[in-house]
């Protein structure tokens, strides 16, 4: 207002008359970020850590990650299985949306039917869409308990982090795919090799071999 009226005020000239007179500026809040018609969820880290399961379907990673090609970004969200590391699902997607991560889920589901553990815990980061209203309505509908990262700390996920640099230097990196249905491709065919014959180093097996001696 004084700028209008062209009358220029020393900061320290101000704030020495407000101190004077007990004057205060009103301060707008700040609003809690939330989703556009969404409740951001948290969860406790019910994982903390404890990459071992004594069973299938019982502790599940997920995360989303992106795959570069000349088409533009492929995302892809994922499912693993922390029993034998196994992919359970996996869905590509142009955007990076709640429902990528839902019909992931769902899939995962689909695909595993009734040999899901009775207490099934999920793990992800604390990205928006696994903070999200649907999520946790979709988890509930399963009976799926969430488990969240803490802020900052990527190694409370590292074992999906890990599969996706796994995938990137065997597969994406070395073949540069230049479309979406070549990365589709290459990923499908990946994820099989990945699953059914590549040998891990801690088992001497590959994933689905250790899943179906259980």
């Amino acid at each position: 207002m004084a700028e209008k009226q062209d009358i220029f005020c020393n900061l320290k000239t101000v704030l020495r008359i407000m101190k004077k007179y007990d004057l205060l500026s009103e301060i707008r809040r700040r609003r809690k970020w939330q989703q556009r018609g969404q409740q951001a969820h948290k969860y406790k880290n019910l994982l903390n850590r404890d990459f071992h399961a004594s069973k299938p379907n019982s502790k599940w990673v997920t995360d989303i990650s992106y795959i570069h090609t000349r088409q533009g970004v492929l995302y892809l969200s994922m499912i693993r299985d922390l029993y034998d590391n196994s992919i359970v699902a996996c869905k590509p997607g142009t955007e990076q949306t709640v429902n990528l991560v839902l019909d992931t889920i769902r899939l995962a589901m689909k695909q595993e039917k009734e040999k899901v553990a009775v207490e099934l815990q999920l793990h992800s980061d604390q990205g928006a869409q696994y903070a999200s209203q649907a999520y946790f309505k979709l988890t509930q509908t399963y009976g799926i308990t969430p488990s969240m990262s803490r802020r900052g700390n990527p190694y409370d996920n590292a074992m999906a982090e890990n599969f996706f640099s796994i995938l990137k230097t065997e597969c994406i990196y070395r073949h540069k795919p230049a479309t979406f249905s070549q990365a589709n491709e290459l990923i499908d065919c990946y994820i099989y090799f990945y699953n059914h014959e590549r040998i891990q180093l801690k088992t001497g097996e590959a994933p689905l071999a250790r899943r179906l001696s259980a």
